[in-house]
């Protein structure tokens, strides 16, 4: 068996930024064993699986995929990267003939479109709760340290925990942060917490103008650190739309590969807009 695989720098429109992902073309559905010891062999944040939703259609005509994620350690019910890839793949290599295509996935219909160079994705938007800092204190601990928090919220749909820190730290205290991954494992009690985002409020009045600023850490999934993470955007939009009263927002993910995300709320939808580069393609015989 033969299976074309890219490996695509996401959120980027340069090679080694982003977030890199592997996207695999399948004719047929695999094994869910070999599913993970794929994406365990390709040892990034995600591997994707794209395989036409109909046995007649090709990657250049279908309009409808089934997709799925994996990290490392298990599959995921949503990753907004390695959409982007696998969208990269169909529409710059297949060139696939369509204005949209449809991926059926966990988080259930995930339509995709070109807009000019960039790729836009029609994702879940998703509400976070306030959280009570003393019931996660160690794992604040371990990520933020002393840094000061402006908020904590959790999203029970997503199992993130977002940490807002206060509006006197800038890029730098993010940058700076290093968190152990067993650590974090360690302190988290509660069984809940699969992801942390740590976030700060950007300054739009400078150029490029982002709204805010953001680092992505999941060691539960085998993640460290993700990063340039389409998922918890997913949890981020809702948030700062709602803080800032803004539909339109222009993200900028701090890790240091770095890379930028444009969203727009919709209802209870999400528009997440981005570009990507190819960096390998190459033939996964088995």
């Amino acid at each position: 068996m033969n299976i074309p695989v890219f490996i695509v720098d996401a959120f980027t429109n340069l090679p080694f930024k982003g977030n890199p992902a592997c996207v695999c073309l399948l004719q047929k559905p695999l094994s869910e064993e070999l599913y993970q010891k794929i994406a365990t062999e390709m040892n990034l944040s995600e591997t994707a699986f794209v395989i036409c939703k109909n046995s007649a259609d090709n990657f250049s005509t279908a309009s409808r995929f089934n997709l799925r994620w994996f990290s490392p350690t298990n599959e995921v019910c949503l990753c907004g990267h390695a959409t982007l890839a696998s969208s990269a793949v169909l529409f710059y290599h297949k060139k696939n003939i369509n204005r949209e295509i449809v991926f059926d996935t966990l988080s259930g219909e995930l339509c995709i479109r070109m807009r000019g160079d960039c790729i836009v994705m029609d994702f879940p938007l998703y509400t976070s709760t306030p959280q009570d800092p003393h019931e996660v204190a160690d794992l604040i601990k371990v990520v933020v340290g002393d840094l000061p928090l402006e908020d904590a919220r959790y999203s029970e749909d997503t199992k993130k925990l977002l940490l807002r820190l206060a509006d006197t730290c800038d890029t730098s205290a993010l940058t700076s942060l290093k968190p152990d991954p067993e650590k974090m494992m360690t302190s988290e009690h509660t069984g809940k917490v699969k992801g942390v985002i740590v976030t700060i409020k950007g300054a739009p009045a400078f150029q490029p103008g982002y709204d805010f600023f953001s680092r992505y850490f999941s060691p539960w999934n085998g993640i460290p650190e993700d990063p340039v993470t389409g998922s918890a955007h997913s949890v981020l939009a809702k948030y700062w739309s709602e803080k800032l009263g803004k539909q339109r927002l222009l993200a900028y993910q701090t890790s240091s590969r770095g890379g930028e995300l444009e969203l727009e709320t919709k209802g209870h939808r999400l528009d997440i807009a981005g570009r990507a580069v190819f960096v390998l393609q190459g033939t996964m015989t088995l």
